[in-house]
């Protein structure tokens, strides 16, 4: 049995191999550029894209410089003088 699969597998190889065929040649044609072509018409404008999302909120600013000084008021006009009224005014040094 042993040598029967052996033999069997050997004639097999003898076999195929007396059935080569040489391989066909096949000539394949070389593509020749030829001259440029007119130029194709222009396309239609692409459509508008979304709007971006909101930025964040900006940091808050430092606080100003003080300002500087305002102008000094006018002067106030003069009061009335008392008619003859006197005031007397008690001294704070009461001797005693």
């Amino acid at each position: 049995m042993k040598s029967s699969i052996a033999l069997t597998a050997v004639l097999m190889a003898l076999a195929l191999s007396a059935c080569e065929k040489p391989a066909a040649v096949v000539a394949v044609p070389v593509a020749v550029p030829g001259p440029a072509g007119p130029t194709g018409a222009t396309g239609s404008t692409g459509s508008t894209g979304s709007t971006g999302n909101t930025g964040t909120t900006g940091a808050t600013g430092s606080t100003g410089a003080t300002g500087m000084t305002g102008d000094t008021g006018a002067t106030g006009d003069r009061g009335k003088t008392g008619g003859g009224t006197v005031v007397i005014v008690p001294s704070s040094n009461l001797q005693r």
